[in-house]
């Protein structure tokens, strides 16, 4: 599975460096070119030497080599990798990494990778569980970097406890499925809508809500990163893509959204809205700025096009429709009820009497739905964990 990959493997001042050897050794076996990056602390728990023999590749700690007059450049290490695996990963580099500090080559070659990044943490339990270091970690995956989540067991420090790195094993596993992924979209073509609506009152102020469009382009970068062709149509939001082949459509109103959305769906096998439109739109849109007066504003309101009707309404049967709900009472009959209605295959369902989930922040809480009375639950995680859990629901139904 890993014939051709090019692989970074960082390694830290952690006692779990010696895993590295092994590591390094089973990702040759798979046929991966293994290039690896140490942190100078990193030298006092396992030799370079040791390293250099099992990667058949010199190693790289420093940006200038002495020996022979090399530098070794963060930016190619970055354009060469398919992936960097940071294995293991100490606390301080986390947190480094999480506030953008470049202070060594591991570390500026992170900041430099347009790969997939992958990070196993090793650390004491304390360390582990402090909240500097959890708060570090969702950060990491609110960038889009992959957690391998460490082992409870037996630690250095004689406490039993979650801060051991996974095995090198499972780890290598846990790489052969990342890339076993990489194609399961390949040839499909999906329509993602993202963000909120703005609904114009005037030329200054409009009626809108309080989505982030995190959600929507967590699950477009997913869908991208797997294969797909991605049309995403997002509302204004402040975020950028970095896939390359996501085509963004960037729109502000319903009406825009509906247009782009319903015209793109003809051409794509599965759609996800995610997105949260207006339900009204002002029937009249001031020209100039509505000035303050002694007497009331009355806002006429008219229902905007439902973008998940429609599509459920024109969807054909080789065609995938996933929706959104995001309800505060009754949630999963509201969900299951739209569903149906909507003609639906699927919907991802929000509380947001759920701690963490809805609108703005970092993290989710979803039950995925679809028609046949197939229930999930998924407990609160990182947005960009969310979305995989949501495309690969998605998967098992195509």
């Amino acid at each position: 599975m890993l014939k051709g990959k090019h692989i970074i493997l960082g390694v830290t001042g952690s006692i779990a460096a010696y895993k590295a050897a092994t590591l390094t050794r089973l990702l040759v076996k798979e046929g991966a070119s293994v290039k690896v990056v140490m942190t100078p602390l990193a030298k006092e728990f396992i030799t370079p030497l040791t390293m250099a023999t099992l990667s058949k590749s010199p190693i790289m700690v420093d940006f200038y080599n002495p020996e022979n007059g090399d530098w070794n450049s963060h930016v190619d290490l970055g354009l060469w990798a398919d992936l960097y695996l940071i294995a293991p990963a100490s606390a301080n580099t986390i947190g480094k990494m999480a506030g953008g500090i470049a202070d060594n080559l591991l570390l500026t070659t992170y900041l430099s990778a347009k790969c997939p990044v992958m990070v196993a943490p090793a650390m004491d339990l304390d360390m582990y569980q402090h909240p500097a270091t959890q708060r570090n970690l969702q950060i990491l995956q609110s960038f889009g970097n992959i957690i391998i989540e460490p082992e409870s067991g037996e630690l250095a420090s004689g406490l039993i406890g979650k801060g051991r790195m996974a095995e090198p094993e499972q780890i290598v596993t846990f790489i052969t499925d990342y890339f076993a992924k990489r194609t399961d979209f390949k040839g499909k073509r999906v329509l993602v809508t993202a963000g909120p609506t703005y609904e114009k009152i005037d030329p200054v102020r409009f009626i809108g809500n309080y989505s982030s469009g995190k959600m929507g382009l967590a699950i477009a970068e997913e869908l991208a990163g797997r294969g797909a062709e991605v049309i995403l149509v997002c509302g204004p939001v402040n975020l950028k893509t970095r896939h390359p082949s996501i085509h963004r459509v960037d729109v502000e109103s319903a009406a825009q959204m509906y247009e782009v959305a319903s015209r793109e769906f003809e051409t794509c096998d599965i759609a996800v809205l995610s997105a949260a439109v207006a339900d009204f739109t002002p029937k009249e849109k001031a020209d100039r700025k509505i000035k303050r007066g002694k007497e009331d504003l009355v806002l006429e309101l008219l229902p905007t096009r439902d973008i998940a009707a429609e599509l459920g309404h024109v969807k054909k049967a080789s065609q995938m429709l996933v929706g959104f709900a995001l309800e505060t009472n009754d949630e999963e009959n509201n969900a299951f009820s739209k569903m149906q209605r909507k003609n639906l295959d699927m919907i991802v369902l929000n509380s947001l009497n759920d701690k963490g989930a809805g609108f703005g922040g970092d993290t989710n809480k979803v039950t995925i739905m679809d028609r046949t009375g197939g229930k999930t639950v998924y407990e609160l995680k990182t947005k960009t964990e969310v979305a995989r859990d949501i495309v690969n629901e998605i998967e098992s139904r195509l």
